[in-house]
Parts: structure tokens; C-alpha cells; sequence
């Protein structure tokens, strides 16, 4: 038998074998998190982001302006939004492991952290790098330059009530920043009003972000109404959308593997693609797997992930300019259904029953604009937000389609964005015909200049035919000179009603005005009155 002293010690020494290990695996984890640092900021990039600020302020945002675009698309941009760091959004139902995902990934608590089975997070936490610990509640926090936040003032107190910052030193948050957001509701608890709509806020922040988690629960795959609505928000992001199977050490290999299929198929049929988002599987949390026979699995893809996060800084410079080459192209769509509109107007009477009108057959307004300029049906904007923004306009008072303005932003899209890509892109043609050759220096400035004029007589983004141009000028001049004809008809015939009482009196006052004007000193003093003979003027 063995002795109590024997079997103390074996014991111990377990134990402190068990810590080592436990230890061990902290600060492999820590050294993995710590490698998703990307540098600072290159010179490049603050290029870039300078020649962004200058081509949207200086070109972009007057015609945004003149045509009501933050009106009826996206908002204005923001300079702290151009200057943000790359923001990761995290989305899920209730009890997915969110915030617990925020704690692996920056290896601490954080002001207003709750974790626990039921919906803690109850407003939406942006988790970003500070020299101390403390909260910025959401109203003030849009009065932060530093942060890309000013632009939630829109959504009312409601909403920022609900909002606020958890300023963390964390080494993690120096490169990136986290939004946690609450929990989506199922069954009857998405009934609930919160105050402010869910998913458009959702939408917000997703158009701002570099990448977008939706986490799931092993456990419970249901997507709920609320949940399908945010998804179905985030459809023009998909590029960005990337899945999150959480908790996934509690199944055996056969269980995971089913849960894997069915939220393939259930986000299959939601973005309704041919391709599915990326998921990644694994146990993201401070403690150790509970089935060792997933480990291999769950390294792979958390490597994988994190190897994700660490190309952010890297990418965030291109994604701005994808995001502002996508405004462009929404703004050219947004003009051409403006100037479409205002051109069916009528110029005197029965605006209202022609508003209505176009409003309820907006598909088919789409439709011939998308003929007539050839533009890409997937730059239109979405069909009952248009209509809705419609409703509380006047089509009358809308700018007319102006060509000079078509090809400014043809110009932005042809010229300086492949000018501002040029400094991150980072492509060299090396191909046949990449290289320097002297003896062909004429032939390729004679072919380079005669592709720039074949780009000005076609434009490759969009086209606007002379025709639709000259048939809106001989619209607009017939419909003046009809305006001025109806006037003068209306004096006539109301001089002919009244026995030219009024005609005879608006000459004499006419005439009068005329005697004044006429009645001048010459240089030496003396004055010329020309007479007036009221009564031939009369007759």
C-alpha cells in the first residue's frame, strides 16, 4: 500500500503539472493574439486617406448636396469616419458568447461587462484603445473627434441612450476596434420595442465596418424574425460577413458536423447566393476544450481568423476606397432617377396626381432610367426606402439632370480613384510590354493619346446620349415659351374683361415713371421735361 505522504506529494506534483499546462496554453494564446497587431500607420495609407478627405470634400459632397443625396441613401461622411481605425462588428443572438469572444481576443475585462446566459448586453458597447479604463456614455460620445461615432446623433436619444464606449488599454485595441452589440431577440421577447430600429442602427455600423461576425450557439441554431431582418440588412456587406460557430467543444464530431450543414443551409437561403460565408468553428472563451478531438480543428480555423484580423490595418485603406467608389456609383444612379423624375413633371398644374403616379410605378421609373443611361441594376437603391423618401419630397423642385455633372463623377471613377489606388495597390506590369523601351516611346504616346480620346466620346461607366440631352432642352424651351404664351393670354383676356381699366392704369404709371427718369439736369444746370400726353397714350 502506499503511504498518505507518498500519495500527498503525487498529487501535488498533478497539480502543479495541471497549472504549468494551463499556464502554458494562456500565453500561447496571448503570443498568438499579440502577433494580430499590424504596424502603424504607413505613409501610404496616409495618403490615401488625405486624397480620400480632398476628393469627397472638394468634388463629391457638393453634388451629394445639390441632389439631396443624404436624403434619400447614405449620410455624409465624416472626417473622423475617412481617419477611423478598422472596426470589427460583432452580431448574434442573446448568449452566443459575444462578449466573451471580446474578452479572448484582448485578454481583459472592459468597463460594463456582463456575461451570463441570459441578454446582459443591452446596448450596443464600442470597445476601443485607451491609456486608462473608464466608460463615455453615448451622447457625449458623438462629441468625440477622435471617434467615428458623430454620425449616430441621427437615431435620437433612444438610441444613444443606449450607447456608449468602454475605453480598454489593451495592446489588441491599438490596430482595431470592437463593437459589441445586444443580443437579438427570439420567440416573444422580440416583440419588445427598443426604442430605435434594431436593424437599421445594425446597417449603420455595418457600412462603417472592415469585418462582420454573426456568432452562433451550437446549441441553438433558430434564427429569429429580428435576427433574419439584420441579416437581410447586411446583404450589400457580404463580402464582409464571416460566421462564428461558438461553443462548438460541447458536440461530438458527428453532432458538429450536422450543426456545421444545417447554418451552412440556413445562411445559404437567407443571402440567397451561390456561395455561403465563411465559418469558423471553435471555442472562443479563457478556458480549456472540453473535447480534446477537436483541437486540431478548432487551431486551424482560429489561426485562420486571426490571421484575418491581422490583414485588417492593412486592407483598411482599400476598403475606404472600395466604399467610396460605391458611393460614386450610387450617386450617378441617384442623379439620373432625380433628373428623370423632375423631367416627367408637368410645369403648371397637376403635380400632385403626376407625383403619385411615379411614385406608385417607381419599378418601372427604375427600369427605363436603368435603359436609357446603361447603368447596373445593382447600383439602384432599394425600392421601398426610395419610395418612402420620395413621399415627403417635391418632384418639381428637383435639379435637373445636368451632363456637366455626369461627367465629373465619370471623371472621379476614370481618373482619380485609379490615381488615390495607385498608392496602396502596389501592382507592377511585368508582363510583355511592361518594361522600358525607348524605339517604342512615339508608338505608345500616339496609342495611349488615341485611348484617352476613344474615352471621351464613350464612356465606359454610363452613357448619356446627346439625344436625352437635346430632348430635355427642347422640353424645358417649349414648356417656357407655352408658360409666357398662357401669361400674356391671361392679360388679355383679363384687360378685355375689365374695359382696360387696369391696362390703362399700369400706363400711366409706366408713363410717369418714364416723365421722372427723363426729367435730367444737363451740365449747365438747366433741366429738359418731356411732356406727357396721357390722353394719346389712352386713345
Amino acid at each position: 500500500s502506499m503511504s498518505l505522504s507518498t500519495k500527498k506529494k503525487i498529487k501535488s506534483t498533478n497539480s502543479l503539472s495541471a497549472e504549468d499546462n494551463k499556464g502554458s496554453m494562456k500565453s500561447n494564446q496571448a503570443s498568438e493574439k499579440k502577433q494580430v497587431l499590424g504596424q502603424s500607420i504607413s505613409k501610404s495609407d496616409a495618403n490615401v486617406i488625405r486624397e480620400l478627405k480632398t476628393l469627397y470634400k472638394d468634388k463629391l459632397l457638393p453634388i451629394e448636396q445639390a441632389f439631396m443625396f443624404p436624403k434619400f441613401n447614405q449620410p455624409e461622411i465624416l472626417d473622423a469616419e475617412l481617419g477611423a481605425k478598422p472596426t470589427v462588428l460583432l452580431v448574434g443572438q442573446y448568449s452566443t458568447g459575444k462578449t466573451s469572444f471580446i474578452k479572448y481576443l484582448i485578454g481583459m475585462d472592459y468597463p460594463e461587462i456582463h456575461i451570463g446566459p441570459e441578454p446582459t448586453t443591452d446596448r450596443f458597447i464600442a470597445v476601443v484603445h485607451g491609456e486608462e479604463s473608464k466608460t463615455i456614455k453615448g451622447n457625449a460620445l458623438t462629441g468625440v473627434n477622435e471617434l467615428p461615432f458623430s454620425g449616430l446623433s441621427t437615431f435620437g436619444s433612444n438610441f444613444l441612450n443606449k450607447f456608449s464606449a468602454a475605453v480598454v488599454n489593451a495592446d489588441f485595441l491599438k490596430e482595431l476596434n470592437i463593437i459589441d452589440t445586444p443580443g437579438v431577440l427570439s420567440g416573444e421577447k422580440q416583440r419588445t420595442s427598443r426604442g430605435y430600429d434594431f436593424a437599421k442602427v445594425s446597417r449603420w455600423f455595418a457600412e462603417r465596418s472592415d469585418l462582420i461576425l454573426l456568432l452562433f450557439d451550437c446549441s441553438k441554431l433558430d434564427i429569429s424574425d429580428e435576427f433574419k431582418s439584420v441579416i437581410e440588412e447586411l446583404q450589400p456587406h457580404e463580402d464582409k460577413v464571416h460566421c462564428v460557430l461558438n461553443k462548438a467543444d460541447q458536440l461530438d464530431q458527428e453532432s458538429l458536423m450536422r450543426v456545421y450543414g444545417a447554418l451552412l443551409w440556413s445562411m445559404g437561403r437567407i443571402f440567397k447566393g451561390a456561395e455561403v460565408a465563411r465559418i469558423y468553428v471553435g471555442s472562443f472563451r479563457d478556458e480549456p476544450i472540453a473535447r480534446l478531438e477537436h483541437t486540431v480543428l478548432f487551431e486551424k480555423d482560429k489561426k485562420v481568423l486571426l490571421g484575418h484580423l491581422q490583414q485588417l490595418p492593412k486592407a483598411c485603406s482599400m476598403r475606404k476606397i472600395n466604399e467610396m467608389v460605391k458611393r460614386i456609383r450610387l450617386l450617378v444612379v441617384h442623379v439620373c432617377i432625380m433628373g428623370h423624375l423632375r423631367s416627367q413633371m408637368p410645369y403648371l398644374w397637376g403635380k400632385e396626381k403626376k407625383q403619385a403616379q411615379l411614385i406608385a410605378n417607381l419599378q418601372q421609373v427604375f427600369d427605363e432610367v436603368q435603359r436609357t443611361y446603361q447603368l447596373a441594376m445593382g447600383d439602384f437603391p432599394r425600392l421601398d426606402e426610395y419610395k418612402a423618401a420620395l413621399q415627403l419630397s417635391d418632384m418639381s423642385t428637383f435639379p435637373r439632370i445636368d451632363r456637366k455633372v455626369l461627367n465629373s463623377l465619370q471623371e472621379m471613377l476614370l481618373k482619380e480613384v485609379p490615381r488615390i489606388i495607385a498608392h496602396v495597390a502596389g501592382v507592377v506590369n511585368d508582363g510583355p510590354g511592361g518594361g522600358h523601351d525607348e524605339d517604342a516611346d512615339e508608338d505608345d504616346a500616339a496609342l495611349l493619346k488615341q485611348n484617352l480620346e476613344r474615352h471621351r466620346k464613350q464612356p465606359v461607366v454610363f452613357t448619356m446620349a446627346e439625344s436625352a440631352e437635346s430632348k430635355q432642352r427642347t422640353i424645358m424651351y417649349v414648356g417656357v415659351l407655352v408658360a409666357v404664351l398662357v401669361l400674356v393670354a391671361a392679360l388679355l383676356i383679363a384687360s378685355v374683361m375689365d374695359e382696360h381699366k387696369v391696362l390703362e392704369m399700369v400706363l400711366k404709371k409706366v408713363m410717369v415713371l418714364m416723365n421722372s427718369n427723363n426729367s435730367v439736369g444737363d451740365s449747365s444746370g438747366e433741366t429738359i421735361n418731356t411732356p406727357v400726353v396721357v390722353d394719346e397714350v389712352q386713345n
